[in-house]
């Protein structure tokens, strides 16, 4: 897989992803990351890559002759885009916005498949809509927020991505974390078995990986009914009847674990 990376600042990416897990993982050849500097086809002897809007208005916009010439370039593109010849890839030119669609771990898991995905991070008040309509085929934000750019929004996805690629984390570990599922993680605990009062819970020192197994799915419902309720909306629908019965338990325990003020009547 590899990544590149449209940006004025290419020297962000140089620590985030030579570090820790990214940094082994190119190193070992199972993805590659490639910062390029959209200055260097900036327009004239000041490299200018921005200008003030058409119709007034505060801030800067990017201009699309230096995006274009360096996307041009990076995917070396035997003949410029224009409205003759569009782009035409098949694989992810995504544009960093906040008006893109919302980033989420399914996302991520749709553009592991690709062996290619191109990034371009933005700065100003935005981008000249020529760059967004014509220079690229996708728009993501990864949150309702503004940032000073898109190079943080860049790392996140590449992170998120790179590591479901096979050998960069252990074989099982993408698949039991939050939102693998449209469900938080359960709960995980370690030496010492007891803390300052606090005791690991008994099931998960018991060796016996079944009920720990089913202890696991159990918190997962449970966390994920208490901090996105939105989520256990959507699998609700897919859970087997296994599931659906641990699903009533928890339901359950987490009414009697209320007092009664914290009812949904005594508040009303």
């Amino acid at each position: 897989m590899r990544f590149d990376i449209l940006t004025l600042f290419p020297e962000m990416f140089e620590a985030t992803l030579s570090a820790s897990i990214l940094g082994r993982a190119q190193s070992q050849g199972l993805f590659e990351a490639r910062a390029h500097n959209i200055r260097d086809w900036g327009l004239g002897r000041h490299k200018q890559v921005d200008d003030y809007p058409y119709g007034g208005g505060a801030g800067m916009v990017f201009r699309p002759e230096p995006l274009f010439a360096c996307l041009e370039a990076v995917l070396e593109l035997p003949e410029a885009i224009s409205l003759e010849n569009p782009l035409a890839v098949d694989f992810p030119v995504i544009l960093l916005s906040p008006q893109g669609e919302r980033f989420t771990q399914q996302i991520a898991q749709e553009l592991a498949n690709h062996q290619r995905i191109v990034l371009i991070c933005g700065h100003y008040e935005g981008f000249d809509e020529r760059i967004a309509r014509y220079a690229t085929n996708r728009e993501l934000s990864i949150g309702d927020y503004v940032l000073t750019g898109g190079e943080l929004a860049a790392m996140v996805i590449v992170d998120a991505v790179a590591r479901l690629k096979p050998g960069v984390l252990a074989e099982e570990s993408p698949h039991e974390e939050s939102h693998t599922r449209p469900l938080l993680e359960y709960p995980h605990y370690t030496r010492p078995a007891e803390f300052r009062g606090w005791k690991v819970p008994d099931m998960l020192v018991s060796g016996h990986h079944a009920k720990v197994a089913e202890w696991r799915f159990k918190e997962s419902l449970r966390r994920t009914m208490q901090r996105r309720p939105d989520l256990l909306e959507q699998i609700e629908t897919e859970l087997d009847k296994k599931e659906r019965k641990l699903l009533a338990q928890v339901r359950q325990e987490e009414t009697e674990r209320l007092p009664a003020s914290d009812s949904i009547e005594e508040n009303l």
